[in-house]
């Protein structure tokens, strides 16, 4: 019998989404069985769900938000592990409370090259008109097609704005300088303003910053960035403009966004993300042609989903084996057991 419980909560048991399942690959098994753990999927409406709860070591996400009464009906959770970089499906300041740590999977472990790629196709599909274009063709009208390049702003030489300068952003800057993109960016939390620098960003204000050709976004998810592209940010960008979103939905205020669109205060739009998932089919966002929508794939690709899941079973094996984990989120408090650093 195992000696400790991994307790994934999914909407569908078994989906496979955002978290391993039951159909986890061996390589994950084999870190859990390393530390005598084995891995108990439930429903969020399973009636057998109080009673994992109460017995879980661990906690994985798999898609249903980890709530107040969830954290405290698990006694003897440690931490609760998140496959995604993001982490704001629990609420920190409950998790702090309770001694549980929350830790992730940073994007230098397995999704900075897909999300930075993934910000830089967005942003040449606007900067070149692609959506707009694309559907013209495909209607055989050509004619029009060519109409619609004018006005058609340029790429190289033009100025790149990044707001959040973290791993992910400073791979877009690196990555965007072969365009012969200037870089600016913004970033309250920089530990290290030199890493900024080593990857050719210039770190300014964020008014400056909203005031480049391209805007991309690449912040956590928090008080301070929460709705941080409203009115008044819209209301600094150039007309000429694009703003690009691969970080979270709600770091942009989509009804100041659609607002700015309809009165020409910016060019357009590259979204990956959504306030709302999945995006609502009435959204009027859904009927500009000068906004690309993805499906929050940025991170996705068959090598980078397939080597996510493994991060995190360590990740799960460090915790269980009485060490620090790598990526923890609330590293100031103390977990409910004693954790050893530095291993």
């Amino acid at each position: 019998m195992a000696k400790f419980k991994i307790l994934k909560v999914s909407k569908v048991v078994g989906s496979g989404s955002l978290a391993v399942g039951p159909s986890m690959s061996k390589l994950e098994a084999d870190e859990f069985a390393k530390v005598n753990a084995e891995l108990v999927e439930v429903g969020e409406t399973d009636k057998n769900l109080a009673a994992a709860l109460k017995d879980a070591d661990l906690l994985l996400y798999g898609g249903v938000p980890f709530t107040d009464a969830m954290l405290k009906a698990a006694p003897k959770c440690v931490a609760v592990l998140f496959q995604t970089v993001g982490y704001d499906a629990i609420d920190m300041k409950v998790a702090s409370d309770n001694n549980i740590l929350v830790v992730n999977n940073p994007s230098w472990e397995w999704c900075i090259e897909e999300v930075s790629n993934h910000a830089l196709a967005l942003l040449l599909g606007c900067a070149k008109k692609m959506k707009q274009l694309d559907l013209l063709v495909a209607q055989g009208r050509w004619a029009d097609a060519k109409k619609e390049q004018n006005p058609m702003g340029s790429i190289y030489n033009q100025t790149l704005g990044i707001i959040g300068c973290g791993a992910i952003g400073r791979m877009v800057a690196r990555k965007a300088k072969v365009f012969g993109l200037n870089i600016i960016g913004y970033d309250p939390y920089i530990m290290h303003p030199w890493l900024a620098k080593e990857n050719g960003i210039n770190l300014v204000s964020l008014e400056e910053v909203l005031k480049a050709d391209y805007v991309t976004l690449h912040p956590d998810l928090n008080e301070t960035s929460f709705h941080m592209m409203n009115d008044k940010a819209f209301a600094q960008m150039k007309p000429s403009a694009y703003v690009i979103n691969t970080s979270r939905g709600k770091v942009i205020d989509e009804v100041a966004l659609v607002k700015a669109l309809e009165a020409k205060k910016i060019a357009g739009a590259g979204l990956d993300v959504f306030e709302t998932e999945p995006l609502p089919k009435d959204s009027p966002l859904t009927k500009m042609n000068n906004v690309i929508m993805l499906s929050h794939s940025a991170s996705y690709s068959t090598y980078a989903f397939s080597i996510a899941p493994i991060s995190i079973a360590k990740e799960a094996g460090r915790i269980l084996s009485g060490k620090w984990p790598v990526n923890p989120v609330n590293k100031e408090i103390t977990p409910r057991v004693k954790l050893v650093k530095g291993n």
